[in-house]
């Protein structure tokens, strides 16, 4: 088994932040302990969405996300990682402590953990146009799987339920433009101009992709009305590939383990060939996100929503150096 040492747990946690977050707040920080072999995942509530997630459930996404490539790494690695969520009752920043290389039993299922890993790397979020293209069922099946091991559901919605959710996505831009202080948190965490070229947090604007002048694919238009030189306009899709991620409950574990079944999802998506894009626009507000389940057929709480297809893989975003979100005692 390789040695825990400080270059070691550095690549872990790199790859570990390689995991998408609303905004790429990236609102996580780790601590490792070396004494007991114990990395530590704490919520930074500084990198939080106080007006668009004031209950910190899309940081609870990200942090999981985050905790699930950690994994990843780690079974590629040939270390056993044994995960326990929220471990502390009265620090409830502390969303998981990670015992690496212990005496524990591996993962069951580590050996496809590590099939995952090269895709760590490779997943990007795509706001390009996806071609009209059909999923085949057996990817459809595999990204349903690959929900169910982390303990979450992923339906992929009929035509009559993609244009309820579409419609849910034009409700909440309207809403935004008809309160501007709807949009703080995207102005605070996009990074316009010379800015973007040395960020390492945030949506830089050469991450924007174009402005949809035609098509219905959920995206959030990062640039709002501020200009973004050589960005244009193109056509979407017509018909987007929606999938809705939801869990059985609505509590911060369960946020947890949908940030993990979310990042299982892109990983697996991204070696099917598949690119992704996440839009949390409909869920921000409460009364929205109870319209998102399909009623006949949706069970548990929407967590997120998810649009597939095959496309470009989108430019990779910054990351903050490891050094500022790791701690080694």
């Amino acid at each position: 088994m390789p040695q825990l040492d400080v270059k070691t747990v550095t690549t872990l946690v790199a790859e570990a932040t390689s995991a998408p977050s609303m905004h790429n707040a990236q609102p996580w920080s780790f601590r490792f302990v070396t004494d007991e072999g114990v990395l530590l995942l704490r919520a930074d509530l500084e990198r939080a969405m106080h007006r668009t997630d004031p209950g910190h459930r899309a940081l609870h996404i990200g942090c999981g996300a985050a905790l699930f490539n950690l994994r990843v790494a780690a079974a590629h690695a040939g270390i056993t990682a044994e995960v326990r969520l929220l471990p502390e009752p009265a620090d409830p920043l502390l969303l998981a402590a990670v015992r690496l290389g212990g005496s524990a039993a591996p993962e069951t299922d580590g050996d496809d953990l590590a099939r995952l890993h090269p895709a760590i790397g490779q997943r990007h979020t795509g706001r390009y146009p996806f071609e009209e293209k059909d999923i085949p069922e057996d990817v459809r099946a595999a990204l349903q799987a690959a929900a169910a091991r982390e303990g979450a559901e992923l339906l992929f919605p009929g035509a009559w339920h993609i244009e309820s959710l579409l419609e849910l996505v034009r409700d909440a831009e309207s809403r935004d433009a008809l309160d501007p202080s709807g949009m703080e948190d995207l102005r605070r965490w996009t990074r316009l101009g010379p800015e973007a070229d040395v960020a390492t947090d945030g949506v830089p604007e050469y991450a924007f992709g174009p402005r949809r002048r035609d098509g219905k694919a959920p995206l959030r238009d990062f640039a709002g009305r501020r200009p973004v030189a050589d960005r244009g306009t193109t056509a979407f899709e017509q018909h987007p590939h929606l999938a809705l991620l939801s869990t059985r409950g609505d509590t911060l574990a369960d946020w947890l383990v949908a940030g993990q079944a979310l990042e299982r999802v892109l990983l697996e998506a991204t070696l099917a060939g598949l690119a992704t894009s996440l839009t949390s626009h409909p869920l921000e507000t409460p009364d929205l996100r109870l319209l998102a389940r399909d009623p006949v057929s949706g069970r548990g709480h929407v967590q997120m929503v998810l649009r597939v297809g095959y496309g470009p893989q989108g430019p990779a975003t910054p990351r903050r150096p490891v050094r500022e979100v790791l701690d080694i005692a």
